[in-house]
């Protein structure tokens, strides 16, 4: 499955009933939530010595995904289209991949 299909298919399960504005806030809210429950996650494994379950965590990490998706769709944005223009950033940072050096004085 790529990007493009995995937004469409994320589509159809997204409320109808929310007019535009509704569709905003529920998806940022819904993905600032999600995002939270995957650092609360990390947080208890590295300061309360909680396992980490890879099962627990890429169902939220699904749902973050599932929210990112929707609000991209909310602003006409397609995942595919972020993915690739972060990767575009990402390469011009770091062409020669990650290094301290250009983190600290990165040009773009």
């Amino acid at each position: 499955m790529n990007f493009s299909e995995y937004q469409e298919l994320a589509k159809t399960t997204l409320n109808t009933e929310l007019n535009p504005e509704q569709r905003v806030s529920m998806t940022v809210l819904g993905l600032t939530g999600e995002s939270g429950e995957v650092a609360n996650m990390i947080k208890k494994m590295l300061y309360h010595g909680h396992p980490i379950g890879h099962r627990d965590l890429a169902k939220e990490l699904g749902d973050v995904l599932w929210y990112l998706a929707m609000v991209a769709d909310v602003f006409g944005l397609k995942l595919e289209d972020i993915a690739q223009h972060n990767i575009n950033k990402l390469k011009a940072r770091y062409p020669e991949g990650f290094s301290e050096y250009n983190s600290i004085n990165r040009k773009v």
